[in-house]
């Protein structure tokens, strides 16, 4: 299994084990009120690029409706800096491979932030192969479930 740039770790799902730690609290960015009074979906957002978005959101004046896997720790962080910045966070968890959750967590962002105008399909799954041919058609199904069969 490789180790991606910069980390010391294979693939890490939870920010505490990340090394280096990521950058995505976004504690300098001032936002300049772009998405004010909008509501988003951030999926993936409990960690790295999506905290940094749903973080970015916040200070730019939007709800962030945060959908992640079983990473609470890293989901109630992100809810903090979303609610540091004034703004109003909804934790959903739950496997986005499965058609059912999707369409709920879309169901409980409009009911609890009111409605929803910005979505960010972050959220992902992975499973590092030496060779293409080891995979087994269940990791590609649940990639597939997952990574793409979820976002539509």
């Amino acid at each position: 299994m490789s180790t991606p740039r910069g980390q010391t770790r294979p693939y890490a799902g939870r920010t505490a084990p990340m090394d280096p730690p990521p950058r995505d609290e976004m504690r300098g960015y001032e936002g300049r009120g772009l998405l004010e009074g909008k509501r988003a979906l951030v999926t993936g957002g409990d960690s790295g690029i999506g905290r940094a978005v749903s973080a970015a959101f916040a200070k730019e004046g939007a709800d962030v409706a945060v959908a992640y896997l079983d990473e609470h720790d890293d989901a109630r962080h992100t809810a903090g800096l979303v609610e540091e910045a004034g703004r109003t966070c909804v934790l959903l968890p739950g496997d986005l491979g499965g058609e059912h959750h999707c369409e709920d967590v879309v169901l409980r962002t409009v009911e609890e932030l009111g409605g929803l105008d910005v979505a960010v399909p972050h959220h992902a799954t992975q499973t590092p192969v030496e060779d293409v041919a080891d995979l087994t058609t269940e990791q590609l199904t649940r990639t597939f479930q997952v990574n793409v069969f979820s976002v539509f």
